[in-house]
């Protein structure tokens, strides 16, 4: 994915003070994030270092406990379902429903979105992942990687520009993680804001514009893709996290 420079863009994630607890452990804690328009932020940390917490409140599916979001502008403590429309989400879970078609999950999607033109684009998302011939088999019967490839299409229905990934490559094969990051960054509907959360520190230092490194809830690590090389990273992430890789 080629690199951005994000002196000149303007910000459409904002993050100040933001934390996260369930019960009596904090989940995140003070995240401080800006991300700038056409922007790829990677994120690495252990299991259990916030990742998909901190994307699951970025991607609204949960209430943070304090501090100040915005997403494109929006506030999200007043403001959920306009940043829905405005962010494409691929997690662990796919939100498709097992006992409907790819096609109708979409289908679904689509409306819920207001996509315009909605059989069109559900056939070019599909073509982009290339499950065009699985459109019309039930989710429930499909594999896991063709499930997650369902979600990214998913993703993409609305044409959003910033993107929210949470280990997306779970369940993909090489040729489909290749395709996933193909259509990120091209899909003839321009260059997206990402934030992407991976174990694949060689991946996500080929993608990242910047490198964030959480452990235990804070950002712990904060630098330019450019400014280190695989060796380099994994030092860091070993010193930083204490976790060897």
């Amino acid at each position: 994915m080629g690199r951005t420079n994000p002196a000149s863009q303007t910000s459409v994630i904002e993050a100040q003070g933001l934390t996260k607890s369930f019960g009596n452990h904090p989940a995140l804690r003070g995240i401080d994030l800006e991300v700038r328009q056409g922007e790829s932020v990677v994120i690495f940390g252990p299991n259990g270092a916030g990742k998909t917490t901190l994307i699951k409140v970025l991607a609204t599916i949960m209430k943070p406990s304090s501090g100040r979001v915005l997403i494109d502008g929006l506030n999200l403590k007043n403001n959920a379902e306009g940043i829905r429309c405005r962010i494409g989400v691929v997690a662990h879970q796919t939100f498709l429903y097992n006992n409907l078609t790819a096609y109708e999950n979409l289908e679904f999607y689509s409306r819920m979105y207001d996509v315009p033109r909605r059989k069109e684009r559900i056939h070019e998302v599909v073509a982009m992942v290339e499950m065009t011939s699985r459109l019309h088999d039930r989710v429930g019967t499909l594999s896991r990687g063709m499930q997650q490839r369902l979600s990214i299409a998913r993703s993409l229905l609305h044409k959003p520009a910033i993107m929210l990934l949470d280990e997306p490559e779970t369940g993909l094969d090489q040729q489909a993680t290749s395709m996933l990051w193909e259509v990120l960054q091209t899909g003839g509907e321009g260059k997206r804001s990402i934030i992407l959360t991976t174990h694949n520190l060689e991946r996500g230092l080929e993608l990242g514009d910047r490198l964030l490194i959480l452990d235990k809830g804070k950002i712990v690590y904060e630098k330019s893709g450019q400014a280190l090389d695989l060796a380099g990273l994994r030092e860091v992430y070993q010193h930083s996290t204490r976790v060897k890789t």
